[in-house]
């Protein structure tokens, strides 16, 4: 079973009827689901991930103590930790005392401070551009069961996607890295006969391009263990893209030129995507090219003036 349908299965049988028996006051503010880091809140859980923080729980955030008191949060975190021990064949760990917990009474607010910096999700345009992907969408991830309050919901609403400007901050700043250590970087340093830097230019490359490839496509990429399987879970097109550069990283140098050829068509398979997109219109494949071209496309002056890795 999928930890998501596990923890929704748990707080249909024993969440809900504790909430709606003993803190029908206290409902009408919270929201109930399952968000945050852990393979499980992106879909992702096999049995490998039951060796660790895969248990029958569920998250109940609630708003700040000038809408629900910290007496009321005690006693909701007292009886969540009276539910049932073992679930489904499933057990669950002891409650911190001390925090940390990924399930149980968590302050919306806090939640979304760990994840973005912000209580609220209100991000500054530093913090668009500076905030790992991973991080906001594991502010948006997983699944809310209920939402009476409203707030936790608009608050994941208000950070789904970078705005249109970050957008292109970030995209130009993959673009130029694909263009420096793919088409450029990599054939010298092979030729230098420097096999290591050249195997670092090939991971720079691949790394930018599925951060590309996320950017492209309006959605975040998550963190780096994930990044190939998310990638392949976009499209066919998308699939091959992974393929090829799980070819790059993943073999010797023996045959720089057919390496070289490898990440031509790569650079070729963008650059058709941005200006499928209209996002430029130039007949290139040139990374560095494109990069600024997309960097000249941002409306606000001051994140176009900023210098073009800055959302890297």
């Amino acid at each position: 079973m999928k930890g998501l349908e596990l923890s929704y299965q748990f707080y249909l049988q024993h969440g809900l009827p504790m909430l709606q028996k003993d803190f029908s006051h206290i409902l009408p503010f919270v929201a109930v689901g399952m968000a945050g880091s852990g393979s499980e809140c992106f879909g992702y859980d096999d049995e490998l991930s039951h060796d660790h923080d895969f248990e029958p729980g569920f998250c109940i955030f609630i708003p700040d103590e000038d809408v629900l008191d910290r007496k009321s949060a005690f006693e909701l975190e007292r009886m969540y930790a009276k539910l049932p021990k073992e679930f489904m064949g499933f057990k669950r760990s002891p409650v911190s005392a001390v925090g940390g917990n990924r399930h149980g009474v968590i302050r919306m607010s806090e939640f979304f401070e760990a994840k973005t910096g912000s209580p609220k999700g209100e991000l500054t345009i530093g913090q668009w551009l500076s905030i790992p992907e991973y991080a906001l969408l594991e502010a948006i991830n997983g699944a809310v069961f209920c939402d009476n309050y409203g707030e936790f919901s608009q608050i994941r609403e208000a950070i789904g996607y970078f705005p249109e400007d970050i957008r292109l901050k970030r995209l130009a700043g993959n673009l130029l890295i694909m263009g420096q250590s793919g088409q450029y970087n990599y054939n010298r340093c092979v030729l230098r006969g420097e096999t290591a830097s050249a195997q670092l230019a090939l991971f720079e490359f691949a790394k930018s391009a599925i951060n590309v490839a996320f950017l492209l496509n309006k959605k975040y990429m998550p963190y780096y263990k994930w990044s190939f399987r998310a990638l392949r879970e976009i499209s066919p097109q998308y699939c091959d893209l992974a393929k090829s550069l799980e070819v790059l990283i993943s073999t010797d140098n023996s045959n720089p030129k057919q390496k070289q050829e490898t990440i031509e068509g790569i650079c070729r398979f963008i650059a058709d995507e941005i200006n499928a997109q209209g996002i430029t219109k130039l007949p290139t494949s040139e990374m560095e090219s494109q990069a600024y071209a997309v960097n000249d496309m941002i409306s606000n002056n001051g994140i176009r003036n900023m210098n073009i890795l800055s959302g890297v």
